[in-house]
């Protein structure tokens, strides 16, 4: 028995997803994928279904539901075959900045259209030159009477095309310490002086539009700076940890749905009239996964608890965002080896898996990061 308390409520939302990404998500997935990117009339699909930004207050046009509906939603759009409607990024990282931080005005304009499907965010803090580090950007973020004047560029943004809404990070120059000049603004398409770069073309995650993004003497007012000023470090701080433990989610729910179509495909292959599942050598394989993907679903539920219940679990979430992701990476090379050509068919899906996978151990924060605060933690 599960150490998470999910109820009949829940076990129903999941079953509505599921139907919702069988009708709407999976005949579409496989030409999503070929026009790297996903219709806009695809996500208010499902935002009027219920399936976006479950977590938003009623106060604003959300279900104001529990974490756990965002857990259901991670593991679930895992199964849809593609990465460009990606609920879990919109949903459970980009729009808790706006309901956190957000002025009233702030809240009650956008988030109704970000639970509906008809608002898509981004988060822009990637640079050029400023990735895992935060402290190192270099965008500008002056103001000029009742505005604010941005300047700099971001790139691989994740809905960098699609987004009508985007959450910016941006240093006051006249501020030495970079803690302490980082602000977040949001900026919404058609904002003059915000452009879009080039579509960028990945090696995975095909459908999920991924842009950069240009701020030319961007003016915006004063009031749509998220929180204080200079605050913008501490809030990222905040936020990043519930977007490793989404992502460290996915990942988990990547591992068991690729052990659990390895096994069927084991037992249905066969090599000299047995079936590869009756091989010594590939069961013992699946027995060491299937034991890497119980350890891990173990911490990340031990996480999920103590992130709900609002406890000091940061090393805990960095432990199973960097586990997740080299374990799954490396269950995805091992699951080729033992399919062997059968494996490298783009017919099947495990090409994708290698590919989709691999940016995993980067983006949220890369694994080398995720050590560093857990040696922090460590008092080392």
């Amino acid at each position: 028995m599960g150490i998470l308390n999910y109820t009949e409520d829940h076990h129903h939302f999941r079953q509505r997803l599921r139907n919702f990404i069988e009708k709407e998500i999976k005949p579409n997935a496989e030409q999503w994928e070929k026009d790297k990117i996903v219709p806009k009339e695809a996500w208010r699909k499902m935002g009027q279904a219920g399936f976006l930004a479950t977590e938003v207050s009623k106060d604003y046009g959300g279900p104001g539901l529990d974490f756990l509906y965002s857990v259901i939603g991670s593991e679930e759009m895992i199964t849809s075959g593609q990465t460009g409607l990606a609920a879990g990024l919109h949903s459970d990282i980009i729009v808790p900045y706006i309901e956190s931080f957000g002025t009233e005005e702030i809240k009650k304009k956008y988030l109704p259209g970000c639970v509906s499907g008809d608002i898509i965010t981004a988060v822009a803090m990637t640079e050029p030159g400023a990735g895992s580090d935060v402290a190192s950007i270099e965008m500008t973020a002056v103001e000029d009477g009742d505005d604010v004047v941005l300047n700099g560029t971001k790139t691989f943004i994740s809905n960098g095309i699609n987004c009508e809404l985007v959450v910016v990070a941006a240093c006051d120059p006249d501020v030495e310490s970079k803690h302490n000049a980082l602000s977040l603004y949001v900026v919404e398409d058609g904002t003059r002086g915000f452009t879009r770069g080039k579509h960028l073309e990945k090696m995975g995650m095909y459908s999920q539009d991924t842009a950069e993004l240009f701020f030319t003497d961007c003016r915006i007012p004063k009031q749509n700076r998220l929180g204080e000023k200079g605050a913008g470090f501490l809030m990222l701080m905040q936020k990043l940890q519930q977007e490793r433990l989404i992502s460290a989610i996915s990942n988990v729910a990547a591992m068991e749905n690729l052990l659990t179509e390895t096994v069927e495909l084991c037992k249905s292959n066969h090599e000299n009239g047995r079936p590869l599942s009756k091989k010594q050598s590939v069961k013992f394989a699946l027995a060491e996964m299937a034991t890497e993907i119980r350890l891990n679903r173990a911490l990340l539920d031990q996480v999920i608890k103590g992130h709900m219940e609002g406890d000091d679990v940061v090393a805990e979430t960095m432990m199973i965002k960097y586990s997740s992701s080299e374990e799954a990476n490396l269950m995805v090379d091992r699951v080729i080896d033992l399919l062997g050509e059968y494996a490298v068919l783009e017919s099947n899906f495990f090409p994708q898996h290698f590919r989709d996978l691999r940016i995993t151990t980067i983006f949220a924060g890369t694994t080398e990061i995720m050590k560093t605060i857990v040696a922090q933690s460590m008092g080392l």
